[in-house]
């Protein structure tokens, strides 16, 4: 293994996620422009990481976030706590007409309908968050953090939120603490601040203070006829820029419609390609969330050091699992992720 997995006894908590928290409105089967009622979910790119460790694999998370007190930050965080998410770390912001919570909408599309999602985040407290909005000696060293996980969406968000991402990975790396960094790129955040190549150029401030990134930038492969030599040659040169990164993860899926995906992932560690199995016609639901099912199956598997292999494949399964079921997190159980790593059949268990 490329790195010390610290035990758990030292630590508060397995994992801790840097990133927003929403408030997700589903209009279930109808259109969000003719919609009469929405159900409420909570979800967020780093967000959905840890709570997938809490509610699927058993692990102890918290959110690094802000929240505005009013009824709708009660609203997110009675969610979050619903998803055994530790909530002790979120800086809560007075209520005011410059300072809210993000909200957004989305339809899951279906066969030739893509999802469609709205997204109203402006001005939001966790846009506005500063490094010194916490206390990462208490958080790191005091309490314990086994592994922190922050991304492209969260440090996408404002001028001032990739200043608390590079401050959470130093102190997380002073004091032990592996890290993860998600590639994630949202248009919507960058449209009117540089685009792909200022996120670009931010992730290569960022990445030298990760151990592991999900994404390999530019490069794309088929499922069906996995360029294996490709991949590696793509996590290689990201490597050589970033010798400290130990481990590059990453999903490679093919929307054959809205409703119908194929799926797989790889892994680069120790001049090595780890190839998860591949899905093909998987039936989706809601495939919201299910790049982050990813992450956090992968996590798992690390954190219980049961090998890089055995992590893809449950990344990969999980992720597969999470887009048979509404909201942006999954309701999977490991026996049925372990199951399905396993090539398991789809009968019905009685």
């Amino acid at each position: 293994m490329a790195f010390e997995i610290k035990l758990k006894e030292n630590f508060l908590w397995d994992l801790a996620s840097l990133g927003e928290v929403m408030l997700r409105f589903d209009p279930g089967e109808e259109r969000i422009h003719n919609a009469r009622n929405f159900r409420v979910w909570e979800g967020g790119g780093e967000y959905n990481v840890a709570r997938g460790l809490s509610k699927v694999f058993k692990k102890n998370t918290t959110i690094i976030t802000a929240l505005v007190k009013n009824s709708l930050g009660d609203l997110a965080e009675d969610l979050i706590m619903q998803g055994g998410v530790d909530v002790s770390n979120i800086h809560w912001k007075e209520n005011s007409v410059d300072t809210r919570n993000g909200l957004y909408f989305i339809e899951r599309g279906f066969g030739l309908m893509s999802p469609k999602s709205c997204f109203d985040r402006d001005n939001t407290a966790v846009s506005q968050l500063q490094p010194s909005d916490f206390d990462w000696q208490k958080i790191f060293k005091e309490k314990g953090v086994r592994w922190l996980h922050t991304g492209g969406i969260f440090t996408g968000l404002s001028d001032s939120t990739p200043e608390v991402a590079k401050s959470a990975m130093k102190a997380a790396q002073k004091n032990g603490t592996i890290v993860s960094y998600d590639l994630n790129y949202r248009d919507s955040l960058w449209k009117d601040r540089g685009g792909r190549d200022e996120a670009n150029k931010l992730n290569k401030e960022l990445l030298p203070f990760a151990d592991i990134v999900f994404g390999v930038p530019d490069y794309a492969s088929s499922i069906v006829d996995f360029d294996a030599d490709g991949f590696r040659n793509a996590a290689q040169k990201l490597q050589d820029k970033f010798p400290n990164l130990k481990y590059i993860a990453t999903t490679f899926r093919e929307a054959r419609s809205a409703s119908k995906h194929n799926l797989t992932a790889a892994c680069f560690a120790d001049g090595e390609v780890f190839k998860a199995l591949r899905f093909l016609d998987v039936q989706v639901f809601d495939r919201v969330g299910s790049g982050d099912s990813f992450a956090s199956g992968f996590i798992y598997g690390m954190l219980e050091e049961k090998g890089t292999q055995y992590a893809v494949e449950c990344g990969t399964a999980h992720s597969c699992l999470a887009m048979t079921t509404p909201g942006d997190n999954s309701m999977a159980r490991l026996e049925e992720i372990e199951k399905l790593m396993s090539g398991g059949d789809l009968h019905v268990v009685r």
